[in-house]
């Protein structure tokens, strides 16, 4: 097989209501869908969403570094060398992971369909096919934030993280408000987006482990692997990095100073499933457990995560498979998410590939 074309096309859709971060505020949710074919008619799909506010990057940059960059080094490139695609990219253009992402994800899409297999099965398991799924809550009042807790969780969702960073007091009153309202053997989670100051954090996290959090994700910059390291030693709470790790030369730092308990894998932040299946193993040599995180993204993006979820024995921290639900109306692959607003599980397709549905839309 050759790539013969590749094709892009954005997909804009109003989230239900904004979605708010520490960094910032998104009415919708953007993605860029891409198209791979062959020139033996077999096509593959991907995507990327470029959430300025956590990632940096804009659309316009994200569609220049696909079209001008990172496609065309793969036009005439056996699909099926996704090691070599990765080689043939970078040459291309440095960083541009988004861009990146979106292609792997395309490749991987489409020798999954010309297999005839899961996606799932060519990633290397099947260890789940019932994919558990936290649920997110943005940033509100305490109050709201509460009650949107108590309603998934009472829905069958088992880990629950709400966001924050913003005021440590008002987190600890939130972790408080939530963890009463949820069931016990609900996992609770608090993602400060590196919001907390180095000299504060630790007595933070103390509090929010006394009033019932089970993680904290991210709670200082990035760049603060002694402080999360010193977080993880004392023990109060499981410690997840995410913006910390951006690629496997950073996961490999994380693990070397013992900066985390478990890594957020974001396959479009970390460059596509080849990136994030070779950080995942990293993680799994060290001893870690992984998540799969979310930027959001909607459903052929989220899909993939799901998929590779699904291969992984030490993904044991519930994905953040939320994406398609945030918003009116996903559709990439609405019919895949439908029920798992009202189960906290995502069953994953049997069809070849991913199992989304773009070539249905307009």
């Amino acid at each position: 097989m050759k790539i013969a074309s590749i094709h892009t096309r954005v997909v804009r859709v109003p989230y239900r209501r904004p979605f708010v971060i520490s960094s910032g505020t998104s009415p919708e949710l953007i993605s860029v869908v891409v198209e791979i074919r062959t020139a033996e008619g077999v096509t593959g799909f991907g995507e990327a969403s470029p959430m300025t506010a956590y990632t940096g990057e804009t659309l316009a940059g994200l569609e220049t570094a696909l079209t001008q960059h990172a496609a065309p080094a793969l036009v005439g490139r056996d699909p099926r060398d996704l090691a070599g695609a990765h080689t043939a990219m970078d040459a291309a253009i440095r960083g541009q992971r988004l861009a990146k992402a979106a292609l792997d994800i395309a490749l991987h899409d489409l020798v999954a369909r010309a297999a005839g297999w899961p996606l799932h099965l060519l990633l290397g398991g099947g260890v789940r096919t019932s994919v558990p799924t936290a649920w997110v809550v943005g940033l509100g009042t305490l109050e709201e934030m509460a009650a949107e807790a108590a309603d998934y969780a009472a829905r069958g969702f088992t880990h629950i993280k709400v966001k924050g960073g913003e005021d440590s007091e008002l987190d600890v009153r939130l972790v408080r408000l939530v963890r009463e309202a949820v069931p016990a053997a609900v996992e609770l989670c608090l993602d400060a987006n590196e919001g907390y100051v180095p000299g504060t954090a630790a007595r933070t996290v103390a509090r929010l482990a006394d009033a019932g959090l089970d993680f904290v994700e991210q709670p200082l910059p990035r760049w603060d692997l002694r402080g999360m390291a010193a977080l993880r030693r004392g023990g109060a709470v499981r410690v997840m990095a995410d913006e910390s790790m951006q690629s496997l030369h950073d996961a490999m730092e994380i693990v070397r100073r013992g900066a985390a308990d478990v890594l957020n894998i974001k396959i479009l932040k970390v460059g596509g499933l080849h990136r994030a299946r070779q950080i995942a193993a990293l993680a799994e040599a060290a001893g870690l457990a992984v998540k799969l995180g979310t930027m959001p993204e909607l459903g052929v993006a989220t899909l993939a995560a799901a998929h590779l979820t699904a291969a992984l024995p030490h993904a044991t921290v519930p994905a953040d498979l939320v994406g398609p639900l945030l918003v009116t109306e996903d559709p990439l692959a609405g019919e895949v998410f439908a029920s798992a607003a009202r189960t906290g599980h995502v069953d994953l397709p049997a069809t070849a590939g991913l199992g989304h549905g773009v070539e249905a839309l307009a």
